[in-house]
């Protein structure tokens, strides 16, 4: 039963996965491409949970981490660059 509901779960998040890069490709501004970028790391994240489960390895939970890690700092930096111009002040 596992078995099954991790390869529907793969599926659906593949089809997230390749919804969002659509909309980065083909977004029709800039805050629309930076929200797409933040849902593909979320995507990417609930991947590599699915895979550890799937293996069982608790190493792919840390790779997790750090892809939350990055996506929040690229994002929060990304939305301070398109409002005022400048990351670093």
């Amino acid at each position: 039963m596992l078995s099954s509901a991790l390869i529907l779960a793969f599926v659906f998040v593949a089809v997230a996965f390749g919804l969002s890069f659509f909309r980065l490709l083909r977004g029709p501004s800039l805050p629309d491409r930076i929200l797409a970028l933040d849902t593909l790391y979320i995507n990417a994240i609930a991947l590599l949970i699915l895979l550890g489960i799937q293996l069982g390895s608790p190493l792919y939970f840390e790779a997790a981490l750090l892809i939350a890690l990055m996506g929040f700092v690229g994002t929060v930096a990304l939305s301070k660059f398109l409002l005022r111009g400048d990351i670093i002040e």
